[in-house]
């Protein structure tokens, strides 16, 4: 969600029972003003929150004027202090998959893990146990970037991309209308696109190269990981995540308010499958 318009976009994801006490806002709103100044950015988004058992890590990411280009990741525990992320590497992410359960909470602390490796003694072969560590922050950036990849979405018309490469912020968008929005195909993935480059000519034919240069939420797998549900007498859109729990979506039809906002523990639903 964006940080200039935080206030009600916390009241339009409140449906969910997502909510920040009065001095959290009041913290966020001001902290997040520096750090768009100091950094630079051209827009500053608060991400959500990942709930730890000692204490909770609030995230927030810069964009540059490049909608699309790689996002930088900050993350705070008192809503005012924010510490810069590590861009995520394949390695990062391979590393903390074998982490599982919560969150501490305390970015310094490590995780151990017990891995098998073989060893070669003259003719005999044996495997040997080794204690690999593994610190919090590492997994931290590691689910951010699942999450970003997976379910970060925005509304088809947003952004659109300019015949020189870089995609801008549409400011004539004004929102999708009630029809649409019930439509999981006016919903796109907040990243690079992945799936439109195995489409066929054909496929891609009825696609306006401006708007329509992302991946689609209908061709999702597993079908069925999202829920889409209209509130507030459909003055409101809302989709949920079941594969990433704790991932809320909102759009307001004919009007310029979406975002999304993550409030969860930072596990997957590896059980979604066979849910459905």
């Amino acid at each position: 969600m964006d940080a200039d318009s935080l206030l009600l976009s916390l009241e339009l994801a409140s449906g969910s029972g997502q909510g920040l006490s009065p001095d959290r806002r009041a913290s966020l709103l001001t902290s997040l003003m520096l750090v768009k100044r100091d950094y630079r950015y051209d827009r500053v988004l608060f991400w959500g929150r990942i709930l730890g058992l000692v204490a909770d890590y609030y995230i927030a990411q810069g964009l540059s004027e490049d909608q699309l280009a790689q996002r930088k990741t900050l993350y705070s525990l008192n809503c005012t202090e924010w510490s810069l992320l590590p861009p995520a590497t394949e390695e990062m992410v391979a590393q903390s998959s074998v982490v599982k359960g919560r969150f501490m909470g305390d970015p310094s602390y490590e995780y151990e893990h017990t891995e098998l490796q073989k060893v070669n003694e003259g003719d005999k072969v044996f495997e040997e146990e080794i204690v690999v560590q593994i610190k919090e922050e590492t997994r931290l950036v590691s689910v951010i970037d699942q999450i970003d990849k997976a379910v970060a979405i925005i509304p088809r018309g947003a952004l659109f991309k300019t015949p020189f490469g870089p995609t801008h912020v549409n400011r004539t968008f004004e929102g999708l209308s009630l029809s649409e929005a019930k439509k999981l195909s006016s919903y796109f993935h907040f990243r690079e696109p992945v799936e439109l480059k195995n489409k066929t000519l054909l496929e891609k034919a009825d696609l306006d190269p401006s708007l329509d240069f992302m991946d689609s939420l209908e061709h999702d797998i597993p079908k069925g990981s999202w829920s889409i549900q209209m509130e507030r007498g459909n003055a409101l859109v809302v989709l949920r995540s079941l594969l990433w729990p704790g991932l809320t979506f909102y759009h307001a039809p004919r009007t310029k308010h979406y975002g999304y906002i993550y409030v969860g523990t930072g596990e997957k639903n590896m059980d979604l499958p066979f849910m459905l």
